[in-house]
């Protein structure tokens, strides 16, 4: 079988994932240059040209992968795994490790100098998680996998996006109604032009007709234009990495993080029939972030969410390449201050509301219908997570903190700050905890509960969830109470009770990991091709 380099669908996908991708590099860049006070110098010139190499490198290798699967199972629909600057860790990087460095020192070279020394030290621990992973979810159930994956998709990819959307929805909400159309139905525009595209335009003609744009700032931004390759900045990455004692407090969890992400993310792309290998994407994640690090880049980059809805768009394997080679073209030549002055970003960000549409309706749609319970309990800490988030945002921007305002000042307003905050610490990792804990309880096969229920314990014990760092006996409550429901467990396993049986069409089991069914069937919308 000759598998084509470039399909039709490979066009959808690409302008959609391009300006996914774009909107993340807009964000980034802005964060920068007006959180940190960063030289836009150091940031057009050396950050986003570190990223660029990351992500064509990166991008080059998914597509590599996709042929290889798409020659060993003889099949034309493989659909590449989509690759970016992480969404999550581009605000943790700024808001937790930079912007305190900043605004103690006001110093934006040491900030940038921790945050690389931050990204460095993810990158390593994604690839020691390259040996770990692949184990953890062989074990977890799809049901907790998935469900912290729309966790994520649902509360750090959509809400933001959702928000900047209704803003200025006279822009925003045409563009997303023609997305849906395009993508998640079989209705095709004349001449089957390319959806993304199609959207991203109306939505920057509906922009520039009602005056939203300015041309002065788009002259201002073309005389910024200019080529910069990048090349290796060991001596920021030292700097950085002589105090990187307080750094391991969020790195080794969201470098946990990361490699939990990956994992749900091969695993949603399984469910939409494309089996990858977990080792083959973690190690290419934690290369991207070492490899950036080394070359200036703060923000490490990693498998995105959103396979199966560049899936369902048509995409294959084309769309990978095309996306990672202009997004470093880009970054090269400076572009992204012009882009943003050209492009409203009410126009550009539906595409994320699509995504996190899509993968939160995937989470229960390709799961066994009876662990729907489990898919919930998976979405939780996430949304604590992003709530507390919400919540210190506010506070700092008054020029306070929760402990200034008091946790019973709060509570006596109905806000459970502390509780909030203890259940989405590691938000990521805890779902796919309490999820598995659920499923398991579901199926009555609570000795896999009970193992799950005793993880939770010791991952708490060590502060890799429900804590703010890494630490001996970071929070004895909550580990105490992970102990005592793996002994409810235990319990109720001595019983012997007899495992629910799968259903008959939900259930079918495809191999997808040891304890639980996974379900039949691929993509949860109509495919586009």
């Amino acid at each position: 079988m000759k598998l084509p380099y470039w399909v039709r669908g490979d066009t959808n996908a690409f302008f959609g994932f391009g300006v996914n991708v774009l909107v993340n590099v807009l964000t980034l860049t802005g964060l920068c240059i007006g959180v940190i006070g960063m030289d836009p110098g150091d940031v057009f010139g050396v950050i986003l040209p570190a990223l660029g190499i990351a992500l064509v490198l990166g991008n080059m290798y998914y597509t590599y992968l996709a042929r290889r699967l798409a020659a060993k199972e003889n099949r034309s629909d493989v659909t590449a795994m989509p690759y970016g600057p992480s969404v999550p860790h581009m605000f943790i990087v700024i808001f937790v490790i930079m912007l305190p460095i900043y605004l103690t020192t006001k110093d934006p070279i040491q900030a940038w100098t921790a945050g690389i020394a931050w990204a460095f030290i993810i990158g390593v621990i994604v690839l020691i998680g390259a040996f770990v992973g692949p184990y953890i979810r062989k074990y977890a159930p799809r049901a907790a996998l998935l469900g912290t994956l729309a966790g994520i998709s649902i509360t750090f990819i959509s809400m933001n996006p959702a928000g900047q959307m209704w803003k200025a929805a006279w822009i925003a909400l045409p563009v997303l109604g023609l997305l849906l159309i395009g993508l998640l139905t079989d209705v095709k525009l004349p001449g089957n032009l390319p959806i993304g595209l199609v959207a991203l335009l109306l939505g920057s003609a509906i922009g520039w007709i009602g005056g939203a744009m300015s041309v002065p700032d788009v002259t201002a931004a073309a005389q910024d234009i200019a080529f910069a390759f990048p090349h290796l900045k060991f001596d920021l990455l030292l700097d950085g990495l002589r105090d990187m004692a307080p750094l391991l407090a969020t790195a080794i969890p969201l470098g946990v993080y990361n490699f939990t992400e990956a994992m749900t993310n091969v695993e949603s792309a399984a469910t939409a029939g494309d089996r990858y290998n977990l080792r083959s994407v973690l190690l290419a994640d934690g290369g991207g972030a070492v490899i950036g690090s080394m070359l200036g880049s703060p923000f490490p980059p990693a498998v995105y969410v959103g396979h199966p809805g560049w899936k369902a768009a048509g995409g294959r394997t084309g769309y990978s390449m095309a996306t990672g080679v202009v997004i470093a073209l880009l970054c090269f030549f400076g572009m992204f201050g012009l882009l943003g002055t050209i492009f409203p970003t009410a126009a550009i960000v539906p595409i994320l509301l699509y995504i996190g549409l899509l993968i939160g309706a995937q989470a229960f749609q390709a799961t066994p219908r009876a662990h729907a319970a489990a898919v919930v309990a998976a979405l939780i800490p996430n949304i604590a997570s992003w709530a507390t988030g919400q919540m210190d945002n506010v506070l700092s921007a008054a020029g306070t903190t929760a402990a200034d305002v008091g946790i019973s000042t709060l509570a006596g307003a109905g806000v459970v700050y502390d509780g909030l905050k203890t259940l989405g610490s590691g938000a990521i990792l805890a779902g796919l905890v309490l999820g598995a804990i659920v499923a398991f309880i579901i199926d009555k096969r609570f000795w896999q509960a009970a193992i799950f229920s005793g993880a939770g314990a010791v991952l708490t014990f060590v502060g890799l969830i429900h804590a703010e760092k890494v630490q001996w006996n970071a929070d004895g409550q909550v580990s105490l109470g992970y102990l005592f429901l793996t002994v409810v467990c235990v319990l109720f396993a001595l019983t012997r009770p007899t495992p629910r049986e799968p259903d008959a069409v939900a259930d079918v089991p495809e191999g997808g990991n040891e304890f639980t069914e996974a379900p039949e069937g691929g993509v949860p919308v109509p495919s586009k091709v």
